[in-house]
């Protein structure tokens, strides 16, 4: 996407597939430089592992990265995203 000044515009998109056909359209995103975040809560687990492996495969492929933010929720962006997130530190 392009704002009217010609700069590329940061978009995040939020995909909750209900089955393994449409994994191939977070890979695209991702190609696209669009990060991802995908939810796979309503798919069963074999599926969802079977969904994660592509997109995981595929983005690395890209030299994306990917992040797990949550049981069945993970966030897949491509390399020009910077991904940082807050880790506990533990005390000294």
């Amino acid at each position: 996407m392009e704002s009217s000044f010609g700069q590329r515009v940061p978009e995040v998109v939020v995909m909750t597939p209900d089955g393994f056909a449409q994994a191939g359209e977070a890979v695209l995103a991702v190609q696209q430089q669009r990060t991802v975040v995908l939810h796979l809560a309503g798919m069963p687990a074999d599926e969802a592992q079977r969904t994660i492996d592509f997109v995981s495969g595929g983005v690395f492929a890209m030299d994306g990265q990917s992040e797990r933010l949550g049981e069945m929720v993970f966030l897949f962006a491509p390399a020009l995203v910077r991904i940082q997130r807050d880790r506990e530190t533990e005390s000294p």
